[in-house]
């Protein structure tokens, strides 16, 4: 339950002052719905204003606050010509205020000849005369401060709007109880929570204020780890112990890379335990996850238990089924696939299977621990997709055996280091750093957009040599109906050359119809698949040796490397085209060249970090998930290494939250929102 000294700041944002229907919306545009989103929204810079009394040519360039007295308008009749107000000091120099849009009279309004007011803007010259572009005007009584911060906005909201409502929100924000280490906050010099918001609020340079925040945030994440961690090594699990046979009745074809079996070796070290296993499997696309996950659920089976694989999307999970399966033909278990679209009999097969046993390895989405599913003993887990997976979504995992199950999580997005040990520090690790043998590298090129006739061109090449390949539609807008028209619009243009050897599949398809498309592709019926990003995983077709990117400079380094990972799953060669906007900026450039340089995913995804914003760090589009709100990739970097420190040590040496430092760190678990893992703790 959240401590009452957090009550005023979970209060809803139109308990301030000020707010109603109207304002309210730009800011849930902003993400702001509570007093607490208002003082994490952190100025992105600031301005400094230089008060003068005198107009001067020598501060052109510069930003200024002065009293002016409107002396003239200047209009024109033309209503895109801009407003421009003539403007005395009180030395008789003049300026010209320049207003573009909205029409005179506003203008006339928030300036009226003769009235002395309180200007700011930067002053700039054209021709011999000086002017200012939209400048913020108040009362010749209103003071501008000599910095003030500058926030990331939307329509209808400004700065200095913001920043009122900001310094509302600090008046009800509490003198929080201190959670930092005392020798580690003296040795920073770090001061108190509010008074770290305070000033940064107010100087958005400081970054002893800066650094303190992003801290709490980074230390409140590693607490909520170590937790988890902690309760999982407690917890008295089962040891599951194979005996080799249905593993030594496997015939593959092909000998599993000395990664593959390394990490099969520290599956089996760590099912062998009692206290259940938490690892995380991390592998380049093509370096034989789902190997390893068949022979970790094989030695779950060996030993009497069941074992069931997670997947986040229903193409994934039944893609995994038939790959299992046709992986295990042959081996005397019973394999299964449930998700949310299975009704009738055929669930109702699957779920008496599964509580009798019947049914040895289940597949499928959330489904698969919902309520209704009873397993008959469940002893190992396989996430895929870790990332989006939270911890309670593994919490309701852990009540789904006769005592907590083995935990294998996978992903299939390279992490940086940094962020491993920032997102799964609760977990070992087994990293596929080697590829199998024949993959060959994808040959990866990038083209002008302009050049989309010729690109189509060679897909008929293509096509005509019987290969397929997909075409990958532009990420337009936050809006998955703007992705879909994009994708319907070429799909009708490559149908009117290639007719109905063309496909699309989108999101908003219903699962039948969007299973139906990639079983067509899959079959080789349709030679191009024209798809938004649906098909980042999951898809595999060893005949796709083409994949084209439309737009691909608006995509991050990750979700590339994702969707180029559709093809080379077969023999021989295949290529990649990114198509390129004109307009690229330098990380779009750079991200381009890179995906032209290397196959790494590891080294990918460290240049993914590196080239990212405070505001991008595993944003939405590339996870699923924001993790840090105020940690930038670099402070994240910086603090990561003493916050796993100091949690593991409130934990292991300082009585976990029962102590004086404890119940403060757990009123920084639910301040930052990681108090998923405080319900594990037996003690409350």
């Amino acid at each position: 339950m959240r401590p009452d000294i957090l009550n005023p700041l979970f209060a809803e944002v139109e308990a301030l002052k000020g707010i109603g229907p109207a304002l309210a919306r730009p800011l849930d545009r902003l993400g702001i719905a509570r007093v607490l989103d208002l003082l994490f929204h952190l100025p992105s810079g600031w301005v400094d204003r230089l008060p003068r009394e005198e107009l001067l040519h020598g501060d052109v360039g510069r930003t200024i606050a002065i009293t002016l007295t409107p002396t003239d308008y200047r209009t024109s009749s033309s209503p895109r010509a801009p407003t421009r107000v003539l403007a005395a000091d009180a030395h008789g120099n003049t300026v010209g205020l320049v207003f573009f849009g909205g029409g005179s009279g506003r203008v006339r309004k928030l300036l009226p000849l003769g009235e002395a007011k309180r200007v700011s803007g930067r002053l700039d010259q054209y021709g011999q005369d000086l002017q200012i572009i939209h400048p913020e005007v108040g009362g010749e009584e209103d003071g501008f401060r000599e910095r003030e911060a500058i926030y990331p906005l939307t329509e209808g909201m400004t700065s200095r709007r913001l920043g009122g409502l900001i310094e509302q929100a600090l008046a009800r924000a509490p003198d929080l109880p201190e959670w930092i280490e005392p020798s580690l906050k003296a040795q920073r010099e770090w001061p108190a929570w509010r008074e770290a918001v305070a000033r940064l609020h107010g100087d958005p340079s400081d970054a002893v204020a800066r650094a303190r925040l992003a801290y709490d945030e980074v230390f409140a994440n590693q607490l909520a780890l170590s937790i988890v961690r902690a309760d999982t090594r407690k917890r008295r699990g089962r040891a599951l112990q194979g005996d080799g046979h249905l593993r030594d009745m496997l015939r593959l074809p092909y000998q599993p890379t000395g990664a593959q079996a390394r990490s099969v070796r520290e599956i089996e070290g760590d099912l062998a335990q009692a206290a259940p296993m938490l690892r995380l499997l991390q592998g380049d696309v093509g370096s034989g996850k789902t190997l390893v996950a068949a022979l970790a659920l094989l030695i779950a089976v060996e030993a009497g238990a069941q074992g069931a694989l997670l997947a986040p999307t229903e193409i994934l999970a039944r893609q995994h089924h038939e790959t299992l399966r046709r992986l295990l033909a042959g081996l005397p278990i019973e394999i299964a696939v449930l998700t949310g679209r299975d009704k009738g009999r055929v669930r109702e097969a699957t779920l008496m299977g599964v509580a009798d046993g019947s049914i040895h390895i289940l597949i499928g989405t959330h489904a698969i621990f919902q309520e209704a599913v009873t397993y008959r003993d469940l002893g190992l887990v396989v996430v895929d997709e870790q990332h989006r997976f939270g911890v309670a979504e593994r919490m309701l995992l852990q009540d789904k055996g006769r005592t907590p199950p083995h935990v294998l999580a996978m992903t299939a997005t390279p992490i940086p280091r940094t962020l491993t040990l920032a997102l799964h520090g609760e977990m070992d690790q087994s990293r596929l750093d080697e590829m199998p043998p024949g993959r060959e590298p994808i040959e990866t090129r990038v083209l002008s957009e302009e050049r989309v006739d010729e690109v189509v061109n060679a897909l008929g090449r293509h096509l005509s040599e019987g290969k397929q390949a997909y075409w990958v539609c532009p990420l337009v807008e936050e809006s998955e109906t703007s992705d879909l028209q994009a994708a319907e619009a070429r799909a009708a243009a490559l149908a009117s050359r290639f007719g109905d050897r063309v496909g699309l599949v989108h999101g908003r398809m219903k699962g039948p119809e969007k299973d139906a498309v990639m079983a067509r592709f899959a079959a080789g019926e349709t030679g191009v698949l024209v798809a938004t990003t649906v098909i980042e995983v999951g898809v595999d077709v060893p005949n796709a040796t083409l994949i084209v990117i439309e737009h691909a400079d608006r995509f991050g380094l990750a979700q590339l490397h994702q969707l180029r990972g559709r093809v080379g799953r077969g023999g021989g060669r295949s290529v990649c085209l990114l198509l390129r906007g004109n307009a690229l900026s330098e990380t779009a450039r750079a991200r381009l060249a890179l995906m032209r340089e290397t196959n790494d995913g590891f080294r990918i995804a460290e240049e993914d970090l590196r080239l990212r914003g405070a505001g991008e760090l595993l944003g939405v589009r590339q996870s699923g998930e924001a993790m840090f709100r105020l940690a930038t990739p670099d402070l994240l970097s910086e603090l990561l290494p003493a916050a796993t420190d100091d949690a593991r040590l409130l934990i292991d040496r300082d009585g976990g939250l029962s102590g004086a430092r404890g119940q403060a760190a757990r009123v920084a678990l639910y301040l930052f929102e990681r108090d998923a893992g405080v319900a594990l703790l037996r003690s409350g």
